[in-house]
């Protein structure tokens, strides 16, 4: 039953009314309503209403037919509001205010001047004058260069005598290209621009042609590589080309062709039609298939870009509330991936690029989130995932990611950033470590409603060598952190009760060499725990990962002074013979995976879960022979403009945390995910 009723509507009228066509003015505030509850058959007996208060509920989107005609003030502040275009329905609209809807932007600000004619305030602020530039001076120029667009590239391509077909054809390719290439004003109103170039380009075809016209600016329609919308940061404007903004990108001009490796049955990827990869050996019958191929990190978004490398991605974590529906951005199917000048966001279902990130003179190494529980208004909190990305500049920089806004940065370190990673258990503590041979931990504090924050470095630890990768000891996270660096595998005490804000390491592990014996000078390249104790290493031999208890082998050192100590070895994980270093690797711990991509495109997965428990055990022996993959993904047949895709490095490949989806980054710009069937 709906929360609204004609005796609540009644009730809450100010003043309170016998009939619900006499009441002016309405308040619904802080009744937890959502969309549904907006009942348009009730609403539509609200004949006279002019002013409506529906601040502090939870509204998504409005009905489109709730038959307000003479409505003229509106408040929905504190909502969860994520589109404004079914406001024209209230065309005598004179004041409105929507502040403390995140997932609103500047683009909407703009579509609503435009869409009500009538408005004056706006979130309090006269817009009179702008909104009669958007209406007027904004337009003429788009109509003109609509106009101008057409009669360049279109208007030769239809013949006197057309069809029903050839018309369609060519308004479908005019609206794509129009959309693309039309551009006025700044990058920050790009999705406004857009959606009034369709808006327009559609009237204009309209009364051209003779066509129908869609009435409904929304949605818009999916785009492919070659177009973005981004919005610009303020706070990046003077500095950098930095953007945020919704992105579609397919790798149009690749196609999948069946591969002769074994173990892999790829066929060509028609969106639709999806192929599956299966092997099966004794630990596990694993069926994956290869759902979408991606360009999207290209450097001036360029199609022939096949150069830029990737290098990290993380999945990002469920929020605590879980009020929002949409299941792109609430589930784990989201990923954050980096590389070149790009951060982007993929739904890994659909394979859309849900946002794009750019500092044009920026090479991004790494990326982490985490959550923060900030104050929105009136004291109330809400939990908002953060992302950070860092490289090649030694900055960090902070992403308010519903809300398209990259809200400050921290200079970190004056040498490039290798890697990131936040504490599991204190959500603004963020390790960042970095070619200066140093690994700093920051607070990069909670921002306030104005985005306002305050970040402080807490401590600084020393290595001898450039750390490559980062883990926090699972069951005392802030008490130690690893670190696999170019000099080898080094432990840190992190307790900050501790004075020393500059601290050397307190343990240097050692491990089995190619020659028989131990060392402790080798690049460490790849590390992550596989549950509480349990550690995966790669970099001390070729050809093999290593799997070794934490605590059996740092409880071997001697107290007070560094030692170096031999790593407890309790297995080796067969892998490539090659020599390529910086091809990371991952674990999935909630289902004992090891992941681990080579030089030749492959994906090595190791599904430990029949040992771990004989690991764990005091006594637990070591494996005595090297285990050989589950099975091994072999990368399929992709080709560029005719030409096969050739020398594929997997850089990193990482699994949301129910082993779903697998994402696969290279060093040829394209991004692959498959997913567990």
């Amino acid at each position: 039953m709906s929360k609204i009723t004609t005796e609540l509507l009644l009730e809450r009228a100010v003043p309170r009314s016998t009939r619900l066509r006499k009441i002016e003015t309405l308040n619904l505030s802080k009744l937890q309503l959502k969309t549904g509850d907006l009942d348009p058959r009730l609403f539509s007996r609200l004949r006279h209403l002019q002013k409506l208060d529906l601040s502090d509920n939870l509204l998504d989107k409005f009905p489109n037919s709730l038959t307000l005609p003479d409505l003229r003030v509106l408040n929905c502040n504190n909502n969860k509001l994520e589109d404004v275009t079914a406001l024209k329905q209230f065309p005598l609209l004179e004041e409105l205010t929507y502040e403390n809807n995140v997932y609103l932007t500047l683009n909407d600000d703009y579509k609503v001047m435009f869409l009500l004619q009538n408005l004056r305030l706006l979130n309090g602020k006269d817009i009179t004058k702008l909104a009669n530039h958007v209406r007027r001076v904004n337009s003429r120029k788009l109509t003109s260069k609509v106009t101008a667009h057409w009669e360049k590239f279109f208007r030769d391509q239809l013949p006197e005598k057309y069809t029903a077909e050839q018309v369609n054809s060519i308004k479908k390719k005019f609206l794509k290209s129009v959309q693309t290439n039309v551009v006025c004003g700044p990058s920050s109103l790009s999705e406004f621009t857009r959606w009034r170039v369709k808006m327009i380009a559609e009237e204009f075809l309209a009364y051209s042609l003779g066509l129908e016209l869609n009435t409904d600016p929304e949605p818009e329609e999916k785009r492919d590589e070659s177009e973005e919308e981004s919005t610009e940061s303020p706070t990046e404007a003077t500095e950098d080309t930095s953007q945020v903004g919704d992105f579609s990108s397919y790798i149009s001009n690749v196609t999948v062709t069946p591969s002769k490796r074994k173990r892999n049955h790829s066929k060509p990827d028609s969106g639709n039609k999806r192929s599956k990869s299966q092997a099966k050996s004794k630990e596990a019958d694993v069926s994956a298939e290869p759902l979408h191929f991606l360009q999207c990190h290209s450097k001036g978004n360029s199609r022939e870009d096949f150069k830029t490398q990737l290098w990290s991605c993380v999945f990002e974590p469920l929020l605590d509330c879980g009020a929002r529906k949409d299941p792109i951005v609430s589930s784990s199917r989201t990923v954050a991936t980096c590389g070149g000048e790009s951060v982007c966001l993929i739904d890994c279902e659909t394979g859309t690029v849900l946002k794009k990130y750019k500092v044009a003179t920026e090479e991004f190494f790494s990326v982490a989130w985490t959550t923060l529980t900030m104050v929105i208004s009136d004291s109330r909190k809400k939990s908002h995932n953060i992302l950070v990305a860092a490289g090649r500049r030694g900055i960090v920089k902070l992403i308010h990611v519903a809300a398209d806004f990259c809200y400050g940065e921290i200079k970190a370190h004056k040498k490039p950033i290798a890697t990131v990673c936040f504490s599991p258990t204190r959500e603004t503590h963020l390790f960042t470590a970095s070619y200066d041979k140093r690994i700093a931990l920051w607070d990069i504090g909670i921002p306030d409603c104005d985005y306002n924050f305050k970040a402080s470095q807490l401590l600084v630890l020393e290595a001898l060598s450039i750390p490559l990768r980062l883990a926090l000891v699972p069951t005392c996270p802030e008490q130690y952190l690893l670190a696999g660096c170019e000099g080898g595998c080094f432990a840190w005490n992190i307790k900050l009760d501790d004075e020393k804000k500059s601290r050397p390491f307190e343990a240097m592990f050692q491990f089995p060499d190619e020659d028989g014996g131990v060392t402790s000078a080798h690049r460490v390249d790849g590390l992550a725990f596989l549950n509480d104790d349990v550690v995966v290493s790669k970099g001390s031999k070729p050809g093999c990962i290593n799997v070794w208890s934490w605590s059996r082998s740092f409880n071997t050192r001697g107290k007070g002074c560094q030692r170096t100590v031999p790593a407890v070895i309790l297995a080796e994980l067969e892998w490539s013979t090659t020599n390529m270093s910086y091809l990371t690797l991952s674990t999935c711990p909630a289902k004992a995976y090891v992941f681990c991509g080579d030089e030749k495109g492959s994906v090595w997965m190791y599904n430990l879960s029949s040992y771990t428990t004989a690991w764990s055990s005091a006594k637990g022996k070591r494996s005595d022979r090297r285990i050989p993959p589950s099975q091994i993904l072999k990368w399929p047949e992709l080709r560029a403009n005719g030409e096969q895709l050739s020398e594929v490095l997997v850089n990193n490949v990482v699994s949301d945390p129910t082993f779903t989806y697998l994402v696969v980054l290279t060093s040829v710009n394209v991004t692959a995910i498959w997913k567990k069937s």
